[in-house]
């Protein structure tokens, strides 16, 4: 700071540590650029999370016309609902991820609060949605098919958002304000028993699929991969739950990556899981029960033919 003398008047000047820099912290724009890039989590998660997320709905968009007319020929109502929320879920998630530095400026606690808990709950919804369709072993195309599921994840998702916003804003509980330097163990307790069920389900269908159950469970090698992906995602979130509890700086950093992750590659897992097949028939005309009907009997065939070769 350069002090000017002048008659018993003194001015103070302030001086850039970085003349060179654009990123000027004595004007509001350079600030709030500054802790908007650098500031809040720190410029590789801002950029991963940002980067993930517009790249998956640019992609979205540039397969848009092509997975329109695709739907509409297949009249699926499972694949036309899973498409529309997709992309909703998607655009809410690209808001999050660029609006990452509200989670640390002063005043927008409640803005940053509410925008976590409708893009988690939404991403829990897509996530809940497809652990019934596998949990109900077949898929068909009708509407009559799809209440039973999407009722079910609706009435899940609905209660979870409902307890969640009884504890931001009933209890005061910062779910969705992380700080390495103060540790919430009432909040940590609440993530390691969120994180304790989905890690349980995922367990429990993966044991079903090396069990006499497997039959029960969709015969496709990216659903196995999908619930793999999931059960490791979830059981690192939980043991960096449970350590952050107990103020551990590695396991804040480890469930910052959980975080990270989750929310910049979930939904195009999803996507590819779930859909990618779909769109990429090339007729367009193939139904949602067909496909998944189809690979059902290739892969029981195969099994039988093993079986005979075995013998």
């Amino acid at each position: 700071m350069t002090n000017l003398h002048r008659k018993g008047l003194v001015l103070e000047i302030p001086v850039s540590q970085n003349p060179n820099s654009t990123l000027n912290e004595g004007t509001f724009v350079g600030s709030s650029v500054y802790d908007w890039l650098f500031e809040c989590h720190g410029f590789l998660h801002n950029a991963i999370l940002i980067l993930a997320s517009l790249a998956f709905v640019l992609y979205l968009a540039f397969k848009a016309k092509k997975s329109f007319r695709k739907l509409s020929n297949g009249r699926s109502s499972i694949m036309i609902a899973y498409y529309g929320s997709l992309w909703l879920f998607s655009l809410l998630n690209l808001a999050w991820s660029c609006l990452q530095a509200w989670e640390c400026t002063p005043g927008k606690e409640l803005a940053w609060n509410i925008l976590s808990l409708f893009t988690t709950s939404g991403m829990l919804f897509l996530e809940v949605s497809l652990i019934a369709f596998l949990l109900q072993g077949n898929y068909v195309g009708g509407l009559e098919d799809l209440t039973r599921p999407f009722g079910l994840s609706s009435l899940i998702v609905g209660l979870d958002l409902l307890l969640k916003a009884l504890y931001l804003f009933g209890f005061g509980i910062p779910l969705f304000i992380d700080s390495s330097e103060h540790s919430n163990h009432m909040k940590w307790s609440l993530w390691a028993i969120h994180r304790l069920v989905l890690t349980a389900i995922y367990g429990l269908i993966l044991f079903m699929y090396h069990s006499r159950w497997r039959e029960r469970l969709p015969a496709r090698p990216a659903f196995y991969k999908y619930i793999v992906i999931m059960f490791i995602l979830n059981a690192l979130s939980l043991f960096a739950s449970a350590l952050t509890g107990h103020v551990t700086g590695f396991g804040y950093w480890l469930y910052s990556t959980t975080i990270v992750c989750y929310h910049a590659f979930y939904l195009p897992l999803l996507y590819v899981t779930f859909l990618a097949d779909f769109f990429q028939d090339a007729n367009g005309h193939m139904l949602a029960s067909d496909y998944l009907y189809l690979m059902s009997t290739v892969y029981n065939a195969s099994r039988i033919f093993d079986l005979l070769i075995s013998v």
